[in-house]
């Protein structure tokens, strides 16, 4: 069975510093139709977001992030279970910092503990520990978390939920020529240089940070889809019927055979 890591962004899970709760619902939806076919790993933000509804303080601060972050975590794991319950799915929680991909040790746990609850039906979700640990030990991203969990659980494609349809050649919202990149075997010159803008004030990407993830993948020989959160239409097109309808795929170069 085929392994894929989904990733979800705040701007997707979170609505007026609240969880939106029918589109959690659906995305839910979607991974108890994806299970039939892949082993689901699910990266999820919104803990942040999730955490100001009980505790609004001043987010730009370290220890104001990681107090909204605590009071956050539970609130979106209960928010979680009571979705998944209704599935009959089990899930489990995994908090990651980036040192735990630098020990091979550390790392070995993480993989073996995916991998347990992938054989024992239990849909893990991973987030970053905002927590206990020190800005340097963080991504500061999901999207660049995700990336990683997706190589180091050996996953066949990540997926990225965002609030955007995919890749554009140039700034949709600016231009109504703007077209969609369907498939990438390699990021345009510049493309890593622009600025993130994410558009959430919970969300802590943009457009950058996920083409940050696909070249890390890229250049490891694997797959990111990104497309739209909002409608999983397209999602489900591409992993249940195999059909491309919309999104950018960034597919690493095939090997020339020699």
């Amino acid at each position: 069975m085929k392994r894929i890591v989904i990733k979800v962004g705040s701007a997707v899970l979170t609505q007026d510093n609240e969880i939106a709760k029918e589109r959690m619902l659906n995305l839910v939806n979607l991974i108890a139709k994806l299970r039939k076919k892949y082993e689901v790993v699910l990266v999820s933000s919104g803990a942040v977001a999730a955490g100001y509804s009980a505790l609004k303080l001043d987010k730009s601060k370290q220890i104001g992030k990681k107090a909204i972050a605590a009071a956050g975590q539970p609130i979106l794991m209960s928010s979680y279970k009571k979705k998944f319950d209704i599935y009959g799915i089990d899930t489990a929680q995994i908090l990651l910092t980036e040192d735990d991909f630098d020990s091979r040790k550390r790392t070995k746990i993480f993989q073996e503990i995916i991998d347990m609850h992938l054989s024992n039906n239990i849909v893990p979700i991973v987030n970053e520990n905002d927590i206990s640990s020190t800005p340097e030990q963080l991504f500061g991203d999901n999207d660049q978390l995700s990336a990683s969990v997706s190589y180091a659980v050996n996953a066949d494609l990540l997926v990225i939920l965002s609030d955007i349809d995919g890749y554009f050649d140039k700034n949709p919202t600016e231009y109504k020529d703007a077209k969609i990149y369907k498939v990438l075997t390699e990021l345009p010159k510049g493309a890593l240089e622009d600025d993130a803008t994410p558009n959430n004030p919970f969300a802590t990407g943009g457009i950058v940070t996920k083409l940050k993830a696909a070249d890390f993948l890229m250049k490891r020989g694997k797959k990111m889809l990104l497309t739209n959160g909002f409608d999983l239409s397209a999602a489900e097109s591409f992993l249940i019927d195999k059909k491309h309808t919309l999104g950018t795929l960034f597919a690493p170069k095939k090997k020339e055979e020699s």
